[in-house]
């Protein structure tokens, strides 16, 4: 399987952005698509993931009623819509495949997309 995630760039406080992440290769064996931001000089750390057999959707507490998770199976691709962006809410965006366990561990992920950048100005 492999990812791309797409879809960043500069914004000001308050707007907003749609990433994508696009899924190739053996996407049947896709069971959850999660994404992950790494702000400078912090940990990774989890934003929201998707099942993708019943589009069960999981925020972290941060970006709840903020940003919304999807996906298009017709297209093998995965959304966040970003609301109501916050300077801190700036870092690189990666999407990544979940085997399994906690959605909000990065173990439980092993393929990565590379990452795209969001900037939020203030």
């Amino acid at each position: 399987v492999q990812l791309q995630a797409s879809g960043g760039g500069l914004v000001q406080a308050g707007g907003s952005l749609r990433l994508s992440c696009a899924a190739s290769g053996r996407t049947s064996s896709i069971y959850s698509v999660g994404w992950f931001r790494q702000a400078p000089g912090k940990e990774r750390e989890f934003v929201a993931a998707i099942t993708w057999s019943d589009e069960r959707t999981y925020y972290a507490d941060s970006v709840k009623g903020r940003f919304t998770i999807s996906r298009d199976n017709a297209k093998n691709t995965v959304y966040l819509q970003m609301n109501s962006l916050k300077p801190e809410d700036t870092g690189v965006y990666y999407c990544a495949r979940r085997v399994g366990g906690d959605y909000r561990v990065d173990s439980n992920y092993d393929y990565w997309g590379q990452g795209t950048q969001v900037t939020v100005s203030s």
